[in-house]
């Protein structure tokens, strides 16, 4: 009878030894799936975040290039009375757009506008890029550089739009 109390003592102790590594091993599994799938949920949050800005200043660009488009609409003068050595910045005051060289922001955004002199081949009257030995097209043609930058994780990150801007309504 007692090599039966035995075996009886034993299996109790066994079972409730294996419980409790049991519970253990998943608890541990339970803690490890969380924080992952809270390491993936902060990850998303921050790309769907840069995604976001990337998109907002895309279209802060666009308005950008649309805003010097209405500028040169409204009168060429008012494109070739700007330097090609100042920063602008577009602001929308009195129901039109202009440029000033006061900086200025939109939320995180800060936008400018830059002109560059455009120079043309003296024979075709080709556009040259920048550096080019041509002539100088001072009333003609002007380069225009948009550009948007940010601050995002400790890194300023910039996008930019290039494009010519001529004279068509005269």
């Amino acid at each position: 009878m007692k090599n039966k109390e035995i075996k009886f003592f034993y299996k109790k102790t066994k079972s409730k030894g294996s419980l409790m590594v049991e519970l253990l091993v998943a608890s541990a599994i339970i803690v490890s799936a969380f924080l992952a799938s809270s390491g993936v949920a902060q990850k998303s949050l921050q790309v769907s975040r840069q995604s976001l800005h990337s998109a907002q200043a895309s279209f802060l660009l666009e308005e950008g290039a649309e805003a010097v488009r209405i500028l040169r609409d409204n009168a060429w003068s008012n494109i070739t009375s700007l330097s090609t050595s100042t920063v602008y910045y577009p602001t929308f005051s009195s129901g039109t757009w202009t440029l000033s060289a006061t900086p200025s922001t939109v939320d995180i955004f800060t936008r400018t506008v830059e002109l560059d002199l455009v120079e043309r081949d003296a024979t075709s009257a080709d556009i040259l890029p920048p550096g080019g030995s041509g002539v100088a097209n001072v009333n003609g043609t002007k380069l225009v550089n948009v550009t948007v930058s940010w601050t995002e994780g400790g890194t300023t990150i910039t996008k930019n739009l290039s494009f010519y801007i001529s004279n068509i309504l005269e």
